[in-house]
């Protein structure tokens, strides 16, 4: 490549279930991620970052694609094998430009662990794996392995760092941490009582005794529904033996349950050290652009939910988000645009050199303009949304569609519909940032709900294609 411009490598770490608040640079009181920190330090963090569907497969397509699921169709974690071989995925579109592949770790999107299109070195696992000795798929040769999950996948990828190559590179590293060890039947139903949370053995102790201060907003679900009627039903069904098990098998809202994640992420916060010195050590650095982010969010117990992800309040939604690249961020700058996780796949492509063709099916934005402190036409609003699950019956007809705006969100519960109550939900987000007060039944809030909802029905028209 002597001669011309080098293109930029690419490396995308993901974490599974973390909370836009579990970190060390966004503000966890205790959790200590130094090297994790780096990348917002000497880049830029994005204090606005959400997810369109906050749960593990359809997010993790929606990455990989740059489209809602609405439109990519993994709308679940139910085992979409084919599917997934299907996928728009920009790995594709970066091999034709040149870049050299490599996928290492979770993929669950179908739960096969064998490899995808798109990827000329693989090693990922069945399903959602297992923290210990896990089984791996190394390029299409699936067998068990001895060993601390993180730390194995920590040297795959610092391995594909550091090998010599004569083409950019393009790296999707999503770690199984900092999800449970789970059990997981034939039907697609979790048993996390079969599991639990582990730190790799040297972290066991980490961070005893540290205590989360919880945000206001953790009520216990008979003050929930006072004010979200269409959670009456769900926390009805899942008062019962089997949920309860579940619960207490992974110690769900304890500070145990919170410390035991900070534990885990000890293992991922080396491993990116790792990281940064084989980049380091083979002049890449600067020439990468490294985004880092979770999967979907996680509850703490707030608004009655927890172990949870899927809903559309703030600690559903919203994702932890950095990324470093000295071409377009100067060290510690600060996004507080909306930006979307379905926006990864377009800024890489258009990094990349991607032309017009490589994005007609993407529906996410560069985040090149806002690197270059461009906001004029940036988005002013998105949608989220989720489809109801066989896997959790006591979800079953939670179904919604909401519209987060800089200041409201809306969320239309598309299957609710109690003896003519009003079940969807308005949040002023100025006013209420923790969304503990609905006003969706306040008649000096029509304009803004009519308003909301016809925004809303464009979105849903855009994210199918209409």
């Amino acid at each position: 490549m002597a001669g011309r411009k080098r293109k930029p490598n690419f490396l995308v770490v993901l974490i599974d279930d973390l909370r836009f608040d579990e970190l060390g640079i966004c503000g966890h009181p205790f959790m200590q991620t130094p090297h994790i920190d780096r990348i917002g330090h000497e880049g830029a963090r994005f204090t606005a970052a959400f997810h369109t569907t906050p749960l593990c497969s359809p997010n993790r397509a929606s990455i990989l694609t740059g489209q809602y699921a609405s439109r990519h169709g993994i709308i679940d974690n139910v085992a979409r094998d084919a599917h997934s071989h299907r996928l728009p995925n920009y790995h594709v579109i970066l091999q034709r430009l040149g870049y050299e592949t490599a996928h290492v770790g979770k993929w669950h999107m179908g739960n096969s662990g064998g490899p995808r299109p798109g990827y000329d070195k693989w090693v990922s696992f069945p399903g959602h794996g297992s923290i210990v000795d896990p089984v791996l798929n190394i390029d299409g040769d699936e067998r068990q392995h001895e060993g601390y999950i993180t730390d194995l996948l920590n040297t795959h990828a610092v391995e594909f760092l550091r090998k010599e190559r004569d083409k950019p590179f393009a790296l999707f590293f999503a770690h199984k941490a900092v999800h449970p060890d789970a059990f997981q039947a034939a039907d697609g139903t979790i048993d996390l009582s079969r599991g639990g949370y582990r730190p790799a053995p040297r972290h066991a102790d980490l961070y005893k005794g540290e205590h989360f201060l919880r945000r206001p907003n953790a009520l216990p679900a008979v003050e929930v529904v006072k004010d979200k009627p269409a959670w009456t039903e769900a926390f009805q069904l899942r008062a019962n033996e089997a949920s309860r098990k579940v619960l207490d098998g992974i110690q769900a809202g304890s500070d145990e349950e919170i410390r035991l994640r900070a534990a885990m992420m000890a293992s991922v916060d080396e491993g990116m050290g790792d990281v940064f010195k084989a980049l380091e050590d083979t002049g890449r650095l600067d020439d990468t652009l490294i985004i880092f982010l979770g999967d979907n969010g996680y509850f703490f117990g707030e608004h009655g939910l927890g172990p949870e992800r899927r809903f559309a309040y703030e600690e559903g939604i919203r994702s932890p988000f950095l990324a470093r690249y000295p071409a377009w961020f100067k060290p510690g700058t600060t996004i507080d645009a909306l930006v979307l996780a379905i926006d990864i796949a377009p800024t890489i492509v258009d990094l990349a050199g991607g032309k017009a063709a490589d994005f007609e099916h993407m529906q996410g934005l560069s985040l090149e303009p806002l690197a270059k402190g461009k906001r004029a036409g940036w988005r002013s609003a998105f949608m989220c949304e989720y489809f109801s699950e066989n896997a959790m019956p006591w979800l079953i007809g939670m179904s919604y569609k909401a519209i987060r705006t800089r200041r409201h969100k809306y969320i239309h519960w598309t299957q609710k519909s109690l003896d003519g109550v009003e079940c969807d939900e308005l949040y002023d987000l100025k006013s209420d940032p923790y969304e503990m007060h609905n006003l969706i039944a306040k008649k000096s809030e029509r304009e803004t709900v009519d308003r909301l909802r016809r925004q809303l029905s464009k979105l849903v028209a855009h994210s199918v294609g209409l």
